[in-house]
């Protein structure tokens, strides 16, 4: 139904990672596709553009604010998909998850006070503890046979220490692909609770699930962890209109949606979206469905087009099992190249521009993450750079 062939030439539009391409390498040959930041290389939904455009054609561009129609896409959308029912009080707007838990932290932490993190995780995880003056706390994730898990043996040491006070946590997780069981959740959940420790929930690729998987809303296995957590969710990732700049902020705890209201109020005044983002997020719920399902489906796809891959071509790179997000993390390290020299092969010879595993922290060294939300056209061309430059290597 939908056009998932077609590559758009974005170059001059502004967009962030076609720039940071032109900028590591100016010499780039023609049709090169960077494979990197988290938005999609898709023509954006039809519904959402001839939407916007029907909207506009009658709109006064005032000041706005959400509708009941905004509130009533958002709820539906959560009970449908993810069978969470939620209040329209508890869905707090915002431009976005990452501004959203930079302010969760701070409202939730005091300067000194530790923030636990699973690297190897989003990067803004490290920077919303460091930047606000927030203690570090560390707690890796162990990959056995393949597999990332949790330590939870560490994640309780981590949560019985009375400074840590909030674990950040991402589901399901990026880079590596995880979506958590619920059996998972629970243990997280309890070991929360048994300590006095608030969760920040980041899940905005919750609705990018590979086939075989199920993510379940942390918040929704239970009443006692939704009074202990905020949750990040937002259409952006799930339908690429990040440029929107949209998410909701679900709080269902009166005194942590006032801790965390008040602290974004502190910072910026009257927050507000713009009139178009509150339209998009409503459009997005109530009109995309099919287009999302069909976008899982050419993911899926990619994703097998790489194993098979480097199961063929490549054996020495190992991608890891893709159960959600459209972000495949790419086990590099028996190529034998320490991370800087493996950041110089991809982007000078291969001409990838992927996102460097070492961003995620230490444990991402000799990694790669990289975006298949891409025309399987682009995705397979790239694939070919990589076999070639290493072919050349050995010649």
């Amino acid at each position: 139904m939908y056009d998932f062939t077609t590559q758009v030439d974005r170059s001059g539009s502004g967009s962030g990672k076609w720039d940071a391409m032109k900028r590591k390498n100016p010499k780039l040959a023609k049709g090169i596709v960077p494979l990197s930041v988290a938005d999609m290389e898709f023509k954006t939904a039809p519904e959402i553009t001839g939407g916007l455009r029907d909207f506009l054609d009658g709109l006064v561009l005032g000041y706005s604010g959400p509708t009941e129609r905004y509130y009533q896409a958002v709820r539906l959308w959560m009970k449908r998909r993810h069978g969470w029912e939620i209040e329209d009080d508890w869905i707090v707007s915002s431009g976005g998850v990452v501004s959203a838990f930079y302010n969760a932290v701070n409202a939730l932490a005091a300067p000194g006070q530790g923030v636990i993190i699973m690297p190897p995780v989003y990067p803004p995880f490290f920077s919303a503890v460091e930047l606000n003056q927030r203690a570090l706390a560390v707690n890796p994730l162990l990959l056995k046979n393949g597999r990332y898990e949790i330590d939870f043996d560490d994640l309780e040491a981590k949560a019985k220490d009375p400074n840590n006070r909030v674990l950040l946590f991402c589901s399901p997780h990026n880079p590596v692909g995880r979506v958590w069981e619920a059996e998972e959740l629970k243990r997280v959940g309890d070991i929360c609770l048994r300590n006095g420790v608030k969760i920040i929930s980041d899940e905005i690729h919750f609705d990018l699930v590979m086939p075989g998987f199920s993510h379940r809303v942390f918040a929704a296995l239970g009443e006692e962890y939704a009074q202990n957590m905020i949750v990040c969710t937002a259409p952006s990732k799930t339908f690429n209109i990040a440029g929107m700049q949209v998410s909701n902020i679900i709080i269902p705890n009166r005194e942590l949606r006032k801790q965390y209201t008040d602290e974004v109020i502190r910072h910026l005044g009257h927050p507000q979206l713009n009139i178009l983002a509150y339209r998009a997020c409503e459009i997005a719920y109530t009109r995309c469905e099919a287009w999302l399902e069909e976008l899982i489906t050419v993911i899926d796809a990619n994703r097998k087009m790489v194993e098979e891959f480097f199961a063929r071509r490549i054996p020495r790179i190992r991608p890891f099992p893709l159960e959600g997000t459209y972000l495949q993390w790419w086990d590099c390290r028996e190529l034998g190249m320490d991370h800087r020299e493996l950041e110089n092969f991809m982007v000078n010879e291969a001409q990838l521009f992927l996102d460097e595993g070492y961003i995620f922290g230490d444990a991402g060294r000799g990694f790669e993450r990289v975006n298949l939300a891409c025309p399987p056209a682009t995705l397979e061309a790239a694939l070919e750079r990589l076999a070639g430059a290493l072919e050349a290597r050995l010649n």
